[in-house]
C-alpha cells in the first residue's frame, strides 16, 4: 500500500506543525507586501530561498528518524560548542519572536467588529494568554490538532480569495509581465532592509530545523508508532509544499489587489497595517472578502504565535537537560515536562514585557518584525553550518547522510546566506554601494 493508508495519521503531525510556524509573518506580511511593491518580481527569489534552506530544515528529522535522537542531542555530541551557541541565539530571539506574532495577531483582531474597540495590545495580549492555556492544558496533543485545523483552514481560504480574484478578472498583462520586467526594480541596495527579512523568515529561520526533530518524540509517544525515515520526510515535505504554496498565494493576492496602490501598507501603527491590508482585499475582491481574508490572516498568525510559544520553551528546555546531564530533553518524564512547563510561563511573562516596552516605545509592526526577522537572516549561515556538519557527521549512518545533490545544496545555500549576510552588513554599516 502506498504512504496514504491507515498509517497516516500515526505519522502526520510534526510537517504540519513545523508548517504552522513558518505560514506567518513571512507570508502575511513579507509576501504581501512583495506582491503589493514588486508585483510578481520577487516570486523567484521566494522560491530560491525556499530551495537553498530546504537541506539545513530537513536536518532534524532525518537525523531523529535515522539516529534515534534529537538534533539537539547530535549538536551536543558532534560538537561541544553547538549546543551554548543554539541557547544563547534561542534566549535572545524566543522572547522577541513570540511577542512579535502575538503582537500581529493581535492587530488583526482588530478588523473583527466584536473586538475593534479593544486596544490592539489588549488583544495581543489576549491572544499570547490564550496560547498558553490551550498548551499548558492539552500539551502536545493541542498543538497537533489545532496546527492541523489552522494549516488546512489558511491554505483553502487564501486559495479560494486567490481562484476568486482570478475569476474576475483581475490578472492583467500589466502584473503578468512583472514576472520578468518590472517598473520598480527589487534588485537596487536600497531594498535590501526589506529582502533580507523576506529572506530571513522565507520560510522560517534556519534554526527551527530543530523543531520538528523535538516534536517526533512528543508525537511518537502519542501515536505509539515511529515512523521510517520514508514516513517522517514525507510528513515534513507536505508541511514544507503547504509552506511554499502559500507563499506564492500570498504574493499573488498582494500583487493583484495593491500593486501600485499598497507599498506603504506597513507604515504606521499595528491597527493601521491590519486595516489598510484588509481594506485593500476587500476593496478588490467585494466586501464579502473579509470573512475570509480576516480568518485566513488571522489563522496564520496565530498558528505561529501557538507553535513558537512551545518550540522556544521546548528547546530551551532540553538544551537545559543536556547540558546539566539529567536527562536527553525528549519530554519522556515528569521533570523534563515540569520544566519545559516553566519556560513556557517564563517566556509568556517575558513577552509580556517586551509588549509593553514596544508599547512605550511607539516600536511599529514593521520594525518589531522585520527586526525579528533580520536577526534570524544573519544568524542563518551559523545554524546552517551546524546542521549541514551534523547530518554528515559520524553519528548517521552512511545510508542516511545526505547524498552529492543536498550537500551540493548545501554548500550553495551556504554561500547564498552568507553573501546576502555580508551584502546587508556592508551596506548597512559601512556604506558599501548605493543606498
Amino acid at each position: 500500500m502506498p504512504l496514504f493508508n491507515s498509517k497516516l495519521q500515526n505519522f502526520i503531525g510534526p510537517g504540519i506543525i513545523f508548517a504552522g510556524a513558518a505560514i506567518g509573518g513571512s507570508h502575511l506580511m513579507s509576501s504581501t507586501t512583495a506582491g503589493a511593491r514588486f508585483g510578481f518580481s520577487l516570486v523567484g527569489l521566494i522560491l530560491i530561498t525556499n530551495f537553498l534552506k530546504y537541506p539545513f530544515l530537513l536536518v532534524g528529522t532525518r537525523f531523529t528518524a535515522s539516529t534515534g535522537m534529537s538534533l539537539l542531542e547530535g549538536f551536543k555530541k558532534r560538537n561541544s560548542s553547538y549546543l551554548p551557541i543554539f541557547l544563547i541565539v534561542s534566549l535572545i530571539t524566543g522572547t522577541f519572536t513570540i511577542a512579535a506574532v502575538s503582537f500581529v495577531s493581535g492587530v488583526l483582531l482588530t478588523n473583527i467588529p466584536l473586538f475593534s474597540n479593544f486596544p490592539p495590545m489588549d488583544l495581543s495580549i489576549m491572544v499570547l494568554v490564550l496560547c498558553g492555556f490551550i498548551l499548558l492544558i492539552g500539551k502536545y496533543k493541542a498543538l497537533d490538532r489545532l496546527s492541523k485545523l489552522l494549516v488546512s483552514l489558511l491554505t483553502i481560504l487564501t486559495f479560494f480569495a486567490v481562484i476568486s480574484l482570478i475569476t474576475k478578472g483581475s490578472l492583467n498583462n500589466e502584473l503578468i509581465t512583472t514576472f520578468y520586467n518590472s517598473e520598480r526594480s527589487p534588485w537596487r541596495l536600497s531594498n535590501l532592509s526589506f529582502l533580507i527579512p523576506l529572506m530571513g523568515w522565507m520560510p522560517c529561520p534556519v534554526e527551527l530545523c530543530v523543531w520538528p526533530s523535538l516534536w517526533m518524540f512528543s508525537k511518537n509517544k502519542v501515536s505509539k508508532y515511529k515512523p521510517t525515515i520514508k514516513e517522517a520526510e514525507f510528513d515534513f515535505n507536505l508541511g514544507y509544499f503547504l509552506t511554499i504554496l502559500t507563499a506564492i498565494f500570498f504574493v499573488t493576492l498582494g500583487a493583484i489587489t495593491m500593486y501600485g496602490t499598497g507599498g506603504g501598507m506597513l507604515s504606521g501603527s499595528g491597527v493601521a497595517f491590519a486595516q489598510n491590508l484588509i481594506k485593500l482585499y476587500t476593496e478588490s475582491i467585494g466586501e464579502w472578502s473579509k470573512w475570509v481574508i480576516i480568518p485566513a490572516s488571522f489563522a496564520a498568525m496565530f498558528s505561529t504565535t501557538l507553535t513558537c510559544l512551545d518550540a522556544y520553551p521546548r528547546s530551551i528546555s532540553s538544551i537545559q537537560g543536556l547540558i546539566k546531564g539529567t536527562d536527553l530533553g525528549r519530554m519522556e518524564s515528569s521533570l523534563e515536562q515540569t520544566r519545559f512547563q516553566n519556560w513556557m510561563i517564563i517566556h509568556i511573562f517575558a513577552s509580556l514585557i517586551a509588549l509593553l516596552l514596544a508599547k512605550s516605545g511607539g516600536i511599529g509592526v514593521k520594525d518589531f518584525v522585520f527586526g525579528a526577522m533580520t536577526g534570524s537572516f544573519l544568524s542563518a549561515p551559523v545554524f546552517a553550518w551546524m546542521a549541514m556538519d551534523t547530518i554528515n557527521s559520524n553519528l548517521v549512518p552512511d545510508k542516511n547522510k545526505y547524498g552529492s545533490f543536498l550537500k551540493l545544496l548545501s554548500w550553495i545555500g551556504l554561500g547564498f546566506l552568507l553573501f546576502f549576510s555580508f551584502l546587508f552588513i556592508s551596506n548597512s554599516f559601512f556604506g558599501f554601494g548605493i543606498s
